[in-house]
């Protein structure tokens, strides 16, 4: 009992937390643990944290539906290496905004790098590094994250036409 009420509580200031911080949100929204975002984060609704940073400049959009394992990390910004004004880098960012479509469950400890889109359904591994654009519906994981292997689309579509969400 008690540890339910610990843990009530800790979603409570966390998801409150996270409701100031953010751009926007377009409903429900829980935070079970550390989760830090930008006020250029945007949310859309039913969205699940359980400890997840945003650290960058850019935009971070994250469509509904979706839910991040704990210890994840989102780039949307980084180092001017390639034509600053010192080596090994500078002082000035390249800003690149991060997409993450509906319905895209993200595992324990991964990052996205800034620039990337996640498509619709798709399922990242734990511990992955997203370095490129995943697909709809793909499943992908490792370092940098690749896809090996698509959700059943059928099953899936069916899924999203009866409402089905967790």
């Amino acid at each position: 009992m008690y540890s339910k009420l610990r843990f009530l509580i800790r979603r409570k200031y966390w998801t409150y937390r996270v409701r100031r911080a953010i751009g926007g949100s377009l409903g429900i929204l829980f935070a079970n643990g550390p989760t830090y975002l930008t006020r250029d984060t945007f949310l859309g609704s039913n969205v699940h944290f359980n400890g997840l940073r945003v650290v960058g400049r850019g935009r971070c959009d994250i469509g509904n539906n979706f839910h991040s394992g704990s210890g994840c990390i989102i780039f949307t910004h980084y180092h001017n290496f390639d034509g600053g004004a010192a080596i090994p880098y500078d002082n000035s960012y390249i800003v690149e905004n991060v997409v993450i479509k509906d319905n895209v469950w993200i595992g324990i400890n991964v990052i996205i790098l800034a620039g990337v889109t996640i498509g619709e359904g798709a399922i990242i591994q734990a511990g992955s590094v997203v370095v490129n654009n995943i697909p709809d519906l793909a499943i992908a994981g490792g370092h940098p994250a690749r896809v090996f292997k698509y959700r059943n689309k059928d099953h899936y579509f069916k899924l999203v036409h009866e409402q089905r969400y967790f």
